[in-house]
């Protein structure tokens, strides 16, 4: 089995600018962007390269522009393996955090790209328009033990929907669901040893049952969309359970708007099964850092990172 792991990130990892130089340097990663303006009937590659940042970072535009940034540095990567007359190497898993989940089933051959693009532009959309009428907040607790959390979810779900969204390392998770339960779960989080405890400038209260509306449009959008075998396992969202087949694919893009996101199950359960390097491919660091924290031992490469490109080389291997 291999060492290697792929993992993608999800909406906050967008940043004017990105891809732009390796589109500039790369046919490849070019044609990645072409692809997905064509997708969707406008260009997404000017609003990732040029912005404005508020119309960048707006949810049904951040997500495909963060899938065609990762897709394209995959390709970019592929392309310049092969140009030195390597043989790009396999990885045993490949992970996507939320909305990554998209770039993972592209990357492993289980979704088209000019699908996975329009998808997330509709993802995006749907989850704006869920829960509308009930005020849905998130906030990010840093420094809580993990042992404490039930503890806290049951006292601040007095006050309304509250739910544990991403489990992103130890001591690192975001919370969601409505607003008076969050601001509530984020003054008893403090009180319970939570270094800090964040609510969020945002009004989506993602991977929470207030996103219930947005999974049953999703459900109805996947139809017709043809899905394949992943050529290469992936890991659920929720629990970390392998994904094999087109079917459960297509059943994790529904079942993650409205379940929390274990991140740092998936990652123990890849490095549990003989995973010591994960390269980050997306825009940003976000993963590397994550997983350097649940991980401490592994080697974790930034595909994006120019500097990265020597240890990424070392990775492939001369064809037989």
């Amino acid at each position: 089995m291999s060492h290697l792991a792929f993992v993608c990130p999800g909406q906050g990892s967008q940043v004017v600018g990105m891809g732009r130089t390796l589109a500039e340097e790369s046919a490849a990663a070019a044609s990645v962007f072409a692809a997905a303006d064509a997708a969707l009937g406008e260009s997404i590659a000017d609003l990732a390269w040029g912005g404005p940042a508020d119309r960048l970072d707006l949810t049904e535009n951040a997500q495909p522009a963060i899938l065609a940034a990762s897709i394209a540095i995959l390709a970019g990567l592929r392309e310049r393996w092969a140009a030195e007359g390597l043989a790009a190497p396999t990885p045993s898993f490949i992970a996507g955090h939320s909305m990554g989940q998209y770039s993972a089933l592209v990357a492993a051959g289980a979704l088209d790209l000019a699908d996975g693009i329009r998808l997330v532009r509709e993802r995006g959309r749907l989850m704006q328009a869920s829960g509308q009428g009930r005020d849905g907040a998130m906030a990010a607790l840093i420094g809580l033990d993990d042992a404490r959390l039930p503890e806290l979810v049951e006292a601040a779900s007095q006050h309304g929907i509250f739910v544990v969204a991403n489990r992103n390392a130890p001591g690192q998770v975001v919370v969601s669901g409505e607003r008076p339960a969050i601001e509530a779960g984020a003054e008893l989080a403090k009180s319970l040893g939570a270094k800090r405890a964040i609510v969020l400038p945002v009004s989506v209260a993602a991977h929470s049952p207030l996103m219930a509306e947005a999974a049953d449009g999703m459900r109805e959008a996947l139809t017709g969309i043809t899905f394949r075998d992943p050529e290469v396992p992936l890991l659920a969202n929720k629990d970390g359970r392998p994904i094999e087949t087109a079917d459960a694919c297509r059943t994790e893009l529904v079942e993650h708007l409205t379940a929390g996101v274990d991140w740092v199950h998936a990652v123990e359960r890849m490095a549990a099964s003989g995973v010591t390097t994960f390269i980050e491919v997306g825009p940003g660091r976000v993963l590397t850092g994550l997983i350097k924290r649940i991980v401490p031992g592994a080697e974790v490469i930034p595909a994006d990172d120019p500097s990265s490109l020597d240890r990424l080389l070392a990775l492939a291997s001369v064809p037989a």
